[in-house]
Protein backbone atom coordinates (compact mmCIF):
# COMPACT_ATOMS: atom_id res chain seq x y z
CA UNK A 1 0.00 0.00 0.00
CA UNK A 2 0.88 3.59 -0.91
CA UNK A 3 1.52 5.70 2.47
CA UNK A 4 -1.01 8.08 2.55
CA UNK A 5 -3.16 6.72 -0.12
CA UNK A 6 -6.85 7.08 0.60
CA UNK A 7 -8.47 3.82 1.78
CA UNK A 8 -11.69 4.50 1.81
CA UNK A 9 -14.19 7.27 2.20
CA UNK A 10 -17.65 6.32 3.40
CA UNK A 11 -20.97 9.11 2.99
CA UNK A 12 -24.70 8.88 4.51
CA UNK A 13 -27.54 8.67 1.74
CA UNK A 14 -30.79 9.71 2.53
CA UNK A 15 -32.01 7.00 0.14
CA UNK A 16 -29.65 4.43 -0.98
CA UNK A 17 -31.49 2.79 -3.39
CA UNK A 18 -31.72 6.23 -4.78
CA UNK A 19 -27.91 7.05 -4.21
CA UNK A 20 -27.44 3.00 -5.41
CA UNK A 21 -28.91 4.12 -9.15
CA UNK A 22 -27.02 7.40 -9.56
CA UNK A 23 -23.36 6.87 -7.93
CA UNK A 24 -23.76 2.51 -9.37
CA UNK A 25 -23.58 3.54 -13.15
CA UNK A 26 -21.13 6.27 -12.40
CA UNK A 27 -18.25 4.64 -10.30
CA UNK A 28 -18.38 2.11 -12.72
CA UNK A 29 -17.95 4.00 -15.88
CA UNK A 30 -14.86 4.93 -14.00
CA UNK A 31 -13.63 1.31 -13.78
CA UNK A 32 -14.97 0.60 -10.24
CA UNK A 33 -16.25 -2.23 -9.21
CA UNK A 34 -18.86 -3.41 -6.86
CA UNK A 35 -17.01 -4.70 -3.80
CA UNK A 36 -19.55 -5.24 -1.21
CA UNK A 37 -23.53 -5.04 -0.70
CA UNK A 38 -25.32 -5.48 2.60
CA UNK A 39 -29.19 -4.14 3.37
CA UNK A 40 -27.83 -0.72 4.23
CA UNK A 41 -24.84 0.36 2.23
CA UNK A 42 -23.02 -0.73 -0.93
CA UNK A 43 -19.21 -0.06 -2.07
CA UNK A 44 -17.39 0.11 -5.42
CA UNK A 45 -13.70 0.03 -5.60
CA UNK A 46 -10.94 0.96 -7.75
CA UNK A 47 -7.48 -0.81 -6.91
CA UNK A 48 -6.77 0.27 -2.97
CA UNK A 49 -9.70 2.63 -2.86
CA UNK A 50 -12.78 2.42 -1.84
CA UNK A 51 -16.40 4.58 -1.90
CA UNK A 52 -18.92 3.04 0.50
CA UNK A 53 -22.85 4.32 0.33
CA UNK A 54 -24.53 3.85 3.71
CA UNK A 55 -28.23 4.68 4.80
CA UNK A 56 -28.77 6.90 7.29
CA UNK A 57 -30.62 6.29 10.39
CA UNK A 58 -34.01 7.47 10.17
CA UNK A 59 -33.89 9.68 13.30
CA UNK A 60 -30.92 11.33 11.54
CA UNK A 61 -32.52 12.34 8.42
CA UNK A 62 -34.17 15.50 9.63
CA UNK A 63 -30.90 17.17 9.06
CA UNK A 64 -30.10 17.86 5.81
CA UNK A 65 -26.48 18.08 3.81
CA UNK A 66 -25.25 21.29 2.40
CA UNK A 67 -22.25 21.34 0.66
CA UNK A 68 -21.45 24.82 2.06
CA UNK A 69 -21.91 23.98 5.33
CA UNK A 70 -18.71 22.24 6.99
CA UNK A 71 -17.83 19.10 5.81
CA UNK A 72 -17.25 17.62 2.59
CA UNK A 73 -17.62 20.36 -0.41
CA UNK A 74 -17.46 17.69 -3.53
CA UNK A 75 -15.82 14.33 -4.81
CA UNK A 76 -13.45 15.20 -8.22
CA UNK A 77 -12.86 11.92 -10.16
CA UNK A 78 -10.09 11.83 -13.24
CA UNK A 79 -12.00 11.68 -16.58
CA UNK A 80 -9.78 9.17 -19.43
CA UNK A 81 -10.08 12.21 -21.52
CA UNK A 82 -11.98 15.13 -22.91
CA UNK A 83 -14.29 12.87 -24.84
CA UNK A 84 -15.15 11.05 -21.90
CA UNK A 85 -15.91 14.05 -20.12
CA UNK A 86 -18.54 15.09 -23.09
CA UNK A 87 -19.95 11.43 -22.69
CA UNK A 88 -20.67 11.61 -19.04
CA UNK A 89 -22.49 14.72 -19.89
CA UNK A 90 -24.36 13.59 -22.31
CA UNK A 91 -25.18 10.50 -19.83
CA UNK A 92 -26.20 13.22 -17.01
CA UNK A 93 -28.51 14.78 -19.43
CA UNK A 94 -30.26 11.53 -20.42
CA UNK A 95 -30.41 10.82 -17.22
CA UNK A 96 -32.22 14.35 -15.81
CA UNK A 97 -29.29 15.02 -13.76
CA UNK A 98 -28.62 18.82 -13.79
CA UNK A 99 -25.60 20.38 -15.01
CA UNK A 100 -23.91 22.67 -12.51
CA UNK A 101 -22.34 26.39 -14.00
CA UNK A 102 -24.31 25.18 -17.44
CA UNK A 103 -23.39 28.64 -18.78
CA UNK A 104 -19.38 28.04 -18.29
CA UNK A 105 -20.17 24.24 -19.12
CA UNK A 106 -16.98 22.85 -19.69
CA UNK A 107 -14.99 25.69 -18.03
CA UNK A 108 -16.56 26.34 -15.14
CA UNK A 109 -13.53 25.39 -13.58
CA UNK A 110 -11.61 27.99 -15.96
CA UNK A 111 -9.92 28.24 -19.07
CA UNK A 112 -7.52 25.25 -18.44
CA UNK A 113 -10.20 22.77 -16.46
CA UNK A 114 -12.56 20.62 -18.62
CA UNK A 115 -14.91 19.28 -16.36
CA UNK A 116 -18.44 18.82 -15.94
CA UNK A 117 -20.12 19.67 -12.55
CA UNK A 118 -23.29 18.38 -11.11
CA UNK A 119 -24.84 16.96 -7.79
CA UNK A 120 -25.75 13.64 -6.52
CA UNK A 121 -29.43 12.94 -4.87
CA UNK A 122 -28.76 14.68 -1.71
CA UNK A 123 -27.19 17.50 -3.39
CA UNK A 124 -23.19 16.47 -2.85
CA UNK A 125 -21.17 18.21 -5.85
CA UNK A 126 -19.57 15.53 -8.29
CA UNK A 127 -16.58 16.96 -10.72
CA UNK A 128 -15.26 14.66 -13.28
CA UNK A 129 -11.97 16.27 -14.69
CA UNK A 130 -10.11 16.01 -17.94
CA UNK A 131 -6.53 16.53 -17.59
CA UNK A 132 -5.17 19.13 -20.34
Amino acid sequence: MTKGLIHHVEINVSNLEDSIAFWGWLLEELGYELYQSWNEGRSWKLEDSYLVFVQTEEIYLDASYHRKRVGLNHLAFYAKSRDHVDVITKRLEQKGISILYREHHPFAGGKKHYAVFFEDPDRIKVELVATV
